[in-house]
């Protein structure tokens, strides 16, 4: 399936928007989410970022966490999916934040 550019866009930035907002109502001191042209930083208190980003020329949201990274592909049903793996995008946020912080956290 080819994604339009602009489906791809409008896509990209709810999904980006949806984890942001999710951050944001942790209400949690010990995360910040910053969202700037497509990408969202996710800052802990330790000093570790997370990066996820919407990546217009493959038509993907890439995600780096420490030394593991993802790239999502939109499927058909409306999900970002990462295609190596099979990883959900909202799920494998959620998971390497939970990991992170020692404790369970659900985003989006």
């Amino acid at each position: 399936m080819s994604l339009k550019e602009s489906k791809f866009e409008t896509e990209a930035e709810r999904a980006l928007d949806r984890l942001v907002e999710s951050i944001d109502d942790l209400e949690d001191d010990a995360l910040e989410a910053e969202l700037e042209s497509g990408v969202l930083s996710i800052r802990f208190q330790d000093g570790t970022k997370f990066v996820v980003n919407s990546h217009r020329a493959a038509r993907q949201i890439w995600m780096a966490a420490g030394p593991v990274a993802w790239h999502f592909d939109l499927g058909e049903d409306g999900r970002w999916v990462a295609s190596k793996s099979g990883d959900e995008l909202f799920s494998t946020v959620s998971r390497q934040t939970s990991t992170k912080l020692g404790r369970s956290v659900q985003l989006g």
